[in-house]
């Protein structure tokens, strides 16, 4: 589940192992990209930690996040 928090929509994502979360985070890329919206994240081992924040509204939360949160998820 999504958190809002620090003026970002956060969430960390589990794994079975590093292959599964990469594998998501390429994913994650392409879906982003399609988006134009890329996010702040960070992986360790099979945990994928995602922030999402909009950049040019003053690093604040917009509909833009909240879309591309939604995208994510249906991965």
């Amino acid at each position: 589940m999504w958190k809002e928090e620090n003026n970002k929509l956060t969430r960390t994502f589990e794994f079975g192992d590093f292959a599964e979360a990469f594998a998501f985070m390429t994913r994650v890329a392409f879906l982003a990209e399609a988006h134009q919206h890329h996010p702040n994240w960070s992986n360790v081992y099979n945990k994928v930690i995602i922030e999402l924040t909009t950049h040019d509204k003053g690093n604040t939360v917009t509909e833009k996040d909240r879309k591309l949160a939604k995208a994510i998820d249906k991965i």
